[in-house]
């Protein structure tokens, strides 16, 4: 008479762990995790200097939305990028990707 009993226990023990079939479905953009950037996030594409300054500019404005920095780093990150980008501007490309790639070393990002 015991094994009944403990095998009808057994069976409602192992059925309470079954799990729905097949993955949860994502969460939308506007549902995702604090901290996740979002699946519709694109880096710009232009080439030379002016590339490089948008590029670092839309990490250190995703770095901020996602909080992954904070807003008086991203200050003082941004100041730097504008000053590269006025380099841009001015024809100096070497100059200007050279002050983006000591921004990045100086602030922990690195540089490719």
């Amino acid at each position: 008479m015991r094994a009944p009993a403990i095998l009808t226990a057994c069976a409602f023990a192992l059925a309470a762990c079954q799990t729905p079939s097949g993955p949860p479905p994502a969460p939308s953009p506007e549902q995702a995790a604090t901290g996740v950037t979002p699946n519709t996030f694109r880096l710009p594409t232009g080439t030379g200097c002016n590339g490089e300054v948008e590029r670092f500019q839309a990490v250190m404005d995703n770095d901020l939305a996602t909080g992954h920095t904070t807003k008086g780093v991203h200050t003082r990150v941004s100041a730097e990028i504008s000053t590269a980008r006025s380099t841009c501007a001015a024809g100096n490309e070497g100059g200007a990707i050279g002050q983006i790639r000591a921004t990045k070393a100086k602030f922990g990002y690195p540089s490719l």
